[in-house]
């Protein structure tokens, strides 16, 4: 929450510089519009999938079960893909290099903390090793 915060506050002075007044400008805001929805579909997606196994701590929900349907299956944290993909699209958006780095850091932090998530996952769900091997962390098909 604190680097989404931070990235608000860099990116700030960018709205100074909205509307964009080169092509690349708007070219950057029509990357970063589609980044917003493709990460807000992520985000509502993996929450919906998980239902009431929604947890906001990594580690997993006590009376949840392994989820492996939808976007499940597909990637394995959708939800921190589309944050991910929210803080790059807004950065794109609002043409700011410093939301960028932020969103960066962010990116960083969430693919920490889904590795701290998958030891847990683990050790409670003896399947999530196969599940693993056969699905990508937070990209499908690369990562």
């Amino acid at each position: 929450m604190v680097l989404i915060f931070v990235e608000g506050v860099v990116s700030y002075p960018a709205f100074d510089a909205l509307p964009p007044r080169s092509p690349g400008g708007w070219l950057s805001m029509a990357g970063g519009a589609f980044l917003l929805v493709a990460g807000a579909w992520l985000v509502y997606r993996g929450v919906d999938a998980l239902g009431g196994g929604l947890t906001p701590l990594p580690a997993p929900n006590e009376s949840g079960e392994l989820v492996r349907a939808g976007i499940y299956a597909r990637i394995r944290h959708p939800i921190y893909a589309g944050v991910i993909a929210l803080a790059a699209g807004w950065a794109f958006f609002v043409v700011s290099p410093w939301a960028l780095a932020v969103a960066a850091l962010l990116a960083v932090w969430l693919d920490l903390k889904a590795r701290r998530e998958e030891a847990w996952l683990l050790e409670r769900y003896p399947e999530y090793a196969a599940y693993r091997r056969g699905t990508n962390r937070i990209v499908p098909g690369l990562y």
